[in-house]
């Protein structure tokens, strides 16, 4: 069988992928960025917004992150019952390059129907790309975590790009202005993406044309692959506790750092743009994303415990003691009027290293244990409980108002580490459910997908 072309040890259409996700995180990052702080700026201000309150702006906020993802679910379905993968990106692609290209008019319509075409758009972007990422990959092959790594720093280069250059173009020549330039981000991802065509044959078909080839066979689930959409279904549980917490950088945070968090560079005589602070995680994902993932890499190669489930509760533990720095930055602004941006710095650094043992590992996780007819919902069932994570986030911020953010800020630290704990505790049954599916080799993989490979040549590991 001919093998696909590499490139860096990798299928070379990861990296149509990887810049393709570079372009949309960007485009979603910088306008998310902006949002919260267009909508709490004056009306009649040198940069007007709609002078909204706080609550307001975060209640929003919570809103369209949450249905930003919960769209993944239909977004899903689509791709696995009508369209498959790569047709969905691409429709996905289409909705966002319109959506942000709308929400640089400036009128009250114009906004909420580009965030309607956003969310439509990410709904069907998302779920899909991720999953053509593991669909790079047969079953059993070590790359794979890795893979899904590369993918992941690609998000955090458009991301730490976005904030710089979005952010800063958005404060400081208009909101709207910010917002076109993320719509120019997007259409330059649709560019890379189907010109990368050629790299991705035979990734990311839909399971019906498969079907009706005769390349797979459409069986009931068996017990092993129910016993293991169990044991995804508990994890997502993780994943919105994490979010919950981890997105506060967009709200809570983002508001603090403008607010509350003394900017100034005496030296250069010049404030730190407070969309800036959107990027240290990002800086840090990138920098750390290669030698976390080799320690989890050489640590199974060891044979110690690494296991998905592992690290995804080590990384609440881990997300949640950065809020820790927070807890010492308000008291410092309770003491003298400001809190250094040292802390800030501090907490964006935990949350990443927590981020980078969650986020990617449970990307990759779902495209080991979903059964390849559901791979795309349940993936989306994975964003979904991403958005549900960012809703719960806006109303957190929304309860800081009243409940204070020292008492927010500690609290969420408790509660994750709580989380976390409980998690590691229950971590030899969740084994059990998955069955091994992290420990597939090629001539030990499960009978329920046996029939499956047997039937498609292009399921083998390669």
């Amino acid at each position: 069988m001919k093998q696909e072309k590499q490139l860096f040890g990798h299928p070379a259409g990861l990296y149509i992928l990887f810049f393709t996700e570079l372009w949309e995180r960007f485009s979603y990052y910088g306008m998310r960025a902006l949002l919260v702080l267009f909508l709490v700026a004056s009306v009649n201000g040198d940069n007007p917004g709609y002078g909204w309150t706080e609550s307001e702006a975060l209640k929003l906020y919570g809103i369209y992150t949450f249905l930003v993802y919960l769209s993944s679910i239909p977004g899903g379905i689509i791709a696995d019952k009508w369209l498959g993968q790569k047709k969905t990106v691409f429709i996905g692609g289409l909705l966002l390059v319109i959506g942000h290209s709308i929400l640089a008019y400036q009128a009250l319509w114009a906004f909420y129907t580009g965030l309607a075409f956003i969310i439509a758009g990410v709904g069907c972007l998302k779920p899909n790309i991720s999953t053509m990422v593991g669909g790079l990959y047969p079953q059993g092959d070590d790359r794979r975590d890795k893979g899904f790594t590369i993918f992941y720093i690609g998000i955090n280069v458009g991301a730490f790009l976005s904030a710089l250059i979005v952010g800063y173009i958005g404060e400081t020549y208009g909101w709207h202005y910010g917002f076109g330039a993320a719509g120019i981000g997007m259409a330059l991802g649709q560019i890379v993406f189907m010109a990368g065509q050629k790299y991705l044959v035979g990734v990311g078909e839909s399971f019906r044309s498969l079907e009706v080839k005769g390349e797979v066979k459409n069986t009931p689930l068996s017990k092993v692959e129910k016993d293991r959409i169990i044991v995804m279904l508990i994890s997502f549980l993780l994943i919105i506790v994490f979010w919950a917490s981890f997105e506060q950088a967009g709200g809570l945070m983002n508001l603090y750092a403008d607010q509350k968090t003394d900017r100034t560079i005496a030296m250069l005589n010049w404030q730190v743009p407070a969309t800036w602070f959107q990027s240290v995680n990002a800086f840090f994902i990138i920098t750390l994303g290669v030698p976390i993932a080799a320690f989890w890499y050489n640590r199974k190669k060891k044979g110690k415990e690494s296991s998905s489930i592992l690290k995804m509760a080590i990384g609440v533990i881990i997300m949640g003691w950065g809020f820790l720095f927070m807890t010492a930055a308000s008291f410092q602004f309770q003491n003298e009027g400001s809190s250094a941006m040292y802390w800030l710095v501090l907490a964006y650094l935990f949350h990443t290293v927590g981020e980078l043992c969650t986020s990617p590992v449970a990307l990759s996780y779902i495209t080991k244990l979903s059964p390849l007819k559901y791979s795309s919902i349940m993936m989306g069932v994975y964003f979904a409980a991403t958005g549900l994570g960012n809703y719960v986030a806006g109303w957190v911020g929304v309860w800081s108002q009243t409940a204070g953010e020292l008492e927010i800020f500690t609290g969420i630290a408790i509660f994750c580490t709580l989380i976390g704990g409980l998690v590691l505790l229950m971590l030899k049954p969740l084994k059990r459910l998955a069955h091994g599916a992290e420990d597939f080799t090629e001539d030990s993989i499960p009978n329920a997908n046996t029939e499956q490979i047997e039937l498609n040549p292009a399921l083998k590991p390669r």
